[in-house]
């Protein structure tokens, strides 16, 4: 009878025990998961970055604009194709968080959704979150905007086009004036499957422009190529901050939207 329960115990005592170790290596194992998959503290940026293809990033910007729109579609193929070369943290991101942008927010038609999208993508990888450490995101970001402005755009053509699309200068980084001056110089509607499968291509071609952008930061080689141009210059002289009027905040092309001859600038 003792002997029967000595065994008993000890059998139990081994159970216990091998228990005790299997929670203990499942904690650790699940430990392990969590401090390879998690950052100690996702909120921090900028993160790290891995330099990208262009083309293959406009590439896929081109096929998710016909998924969640240009915004998303921009931001979708830098960060979508950050989780797939680095993982974490850029895996925690749900972007079709993104689609809100499409048409200049809510089809709203002010920020070029491509932009907006790029910019926020952007500024994950040079940003930060106080203002006197926000680093190199506002001039990369400026950079991107001024080559919006200024060149003949789309300059991505996708692999496999609904149509050909001819480019057009948007001069102002604005949704309603960027369609309205495409329109103008192709004839084309601003609702026909022509205009999306334009916003489709300049959609690639502004997110494969950001890498580019990213890239050569990254490689220390940044510079921008684009000024402000002459005419907004002379505009700022009288509007921008320390001036008589003081009354705006605008750094892009003023002609885009505003008169900028004497006779009528009288009239405003």
């Amino acid at each position: 009878m003792k002997e029967s329960r000595r065994s008993w115990l000890k059998g139990a005592g081994q159970m216990v025990a091998a228990s005790t170790i299997g929670g203990l290596a499942v904690a650790a194992s699940r430990d392990a998961v969590h401090a390879t998959s998690k950052p100690e503290n996702p909120t921090d940026i900028p993160w790290s970055y891995k330099k990208l293809d262009p083309d293959t990033v406009g590439e896929r910007g081109y096929g998710s604009y016909y998924k969640g729109g240009c915004c998303f579609g921009a931001f979708d193929a830098i960060v979508g194709e950050l989780q797939r070369e680095v993982g974490a943290p850029y895996t925690a991101i749900p972007t079709s968080m993104m689609v809100y942008g499409e048409g200049g927010v809510a089809g709203n038609s002010t920020l070029c959704g491509a932009l907006n999208g790029a910019a926020a993508a952007m500024f994950l990888v040079t940003g930060g979150l106080a203002k006197e450490k926000k680093g190199p995101a506002f001039a990369l970001i400026r950079e991107l905007f001024s080559w919006y402005e200024q060149e003949p755009l789309p300059d991505f053509r996708p692999a496999k086009p609904k149509f050909e699309i001819r480019p057009s200068v948007a001069r102002v980084p604005l949704c309603h004036v960027s369609v309205s001056a495409w329109c103008k110089a192709t004839g084309s509607k601003a609702f026909s499957p022509e205009r999306a499968e334009r916003c489709g291509w300049l959609t690639a071609s502004v997110a494969k422009h950001a890498v580019e952008l990213l890239n050569a930061q990254a490689d220390g080689k940044f510079k921008a190529a684009h000024t402000l141009p002459a005419a907004a210059a002379t505009c700022r002289t009288c509007h921008d901050q320390g001036s008589a009027l003081e009354n705006t905040r605008a750094s892009m092309e003023c002609g885009g939207c505003h008169f900028t001859g004497r006779q009528e600038h009288s009239k405003l």
